[in-house]
């Protein structure tokens, strides 16, 4: 069983950017001053120099050994966040291909990547859950899915909504496209089975600037000749994630995230235990308050990331995220569109931090009920 590095008094359930862990911290802090073996600041290195290069080449590499990717995939450290790849995507993948594209709206972030792909081709919602409220996923026959589209996008994790796929929707033969900003390396899954994932850095992987694109390389000889250059996949493959100046203390830091994982874990399946013995406790807290707390997603759909609950009003769960954080326990206010409240329990979220936040949440109900 993994053993991660215990907190201070203080911790961070922020839903991005989050938690990192405390090792990765101190090498980073030393890293700002001097990096190892080199007399200079990671803020004023080289971003073509041979260091940066292996630099590269080792957050490329941990990633591949991680997630067992093959050498048809390429990967790319890019800038913009996952919402550029709301425009990225399609423009590569639909743009000019007379086809089109399917896409699941589970929650906010999945609606936001709808008016991006409609601006370059056919779009199809394959299924919407706004009716619902976003308080749970599609089953299998609720899809409308397109038998020869152009791909089929999906968000893994819906952090505002606390919603997690379980299963792989999609067609056999159907390119898959996937979002998994907030749940990437936080659980094992076939990479062979999609077409593209991508994920930015702030949950699981680093701090925010990098985004992750893993993309299969037979896409590359459909795209289309018209995009610009910075928004076209194939000039950051050819040129290895450097073809403008690269965000580099984010990339560096994203690869001692991972080394720090290796080191830290067998494998994949040993970080998805972990995450969930810690969604376990939470959600155990949650259930047994009487309906003190109230979980907002469907049982079968919650996520182990982004636990999101409410209380009986706005104004005892103000009192509840002010009065924590004066307890050292931090991020826990909803997003701003949903309100409520939200843990998130990103991989260098310790159990340590999940039972002491609920030791809180059982004294704060025993004051309250």
């Amino acid at each position: 069983m993994i053993t991660l590095q215990k907190t201070t008094s203080t911790f961070n359930f922020s839903p991005g950017p989050g938690a990192l862990p405390l090792v990765v911290l101190e090498e980073t802090r030393q890293a700002l001053e001097r990096l190892p073996n080199v007399p200079l600041s990671i803020l004023g290195i080289g971003h073509r120099s041979p260091w940066f290069d292996e630099i590269l080449n080792e957050a490329e590499s941990n990633l591949r050994s991680l997630l067992n990717i093959p050498t048809s995939y390429k990967i790319l450290f890019l800038q913009g966040g996952s919402s550029l790849q709301f425009s990225m995507v399609p423009m590569n993948l639909l743009r000019g291909s007379n086809r089109t594209a399917d896409y699941i709206v589970s929650g906010y972030w999945s609606a936001k990547s709808v008016p991006d792909a409609q601006r370059e081709g056919n779009v199809r919602i394959a299924w919407d859950g706004s009716a619902d409220g976003f308080m749970r996923l599609p089953n299998r026959s609720e899809l409308n899915l397109t038998p020869d589209a152009a791909y089929l996008h999906y968000i893994s994790n819906e952090t505002v909504e606390g919603l997690q796929f379980n299963s792989i929707p999609g067609l056999p033969n159907i390119p898959l496209v996937c979002d998994m900003s907030s749940d990437f390396l936080s659980r094992p899954f076939d990479i062979n089975r999609y077409a593209l994932v991508y994920a930015h850095a702030q949950k699981n992987l680093g701090p925010s600037g990098v985004t992750v694109v893993i993309l299969h390389e037979d896409l590359l000889a459909n795209i289309p000749d018209n995009l610009h250059t910075m928004l076209d996949y194939r000039p950051h493959v050819l040129k290895r994630s450097n073809y403008n100046t690269p965000p580099v203390f984010s990339i560096y830091v994203m690869m001692l995230v991972t080394r720090w994982m290796l080191r830290e874990i067998a494998s994949l399946d040993e970080m998805h235990d972990l995450n969930k013995q810690k969604a376990e406790r939470l959600y155990q807290s949650i259930d047994e308050s009487e309906g003190f707390y109230r979980g907002r997603a469907a049982i079968q759909n919650r996520s182990l990331m982004n636990v999101v609950f409410n209380m009986a009003s706005p104004q005892l769960e103000a009192e509840f995220a002010q009065e924590a954080q004066a307890n050292g326990i931090f991020g826990l206010a909803g997003h701003r569109t949903l309100g409520g409240l939200r843990a998130s329990l990103y991989n260098a979220v310790t159990l340590e931090a999940v039972d002491a936040l609920c030791r809180f949440m059982y004294r704060f109900h025993r004051r309250h009920r």
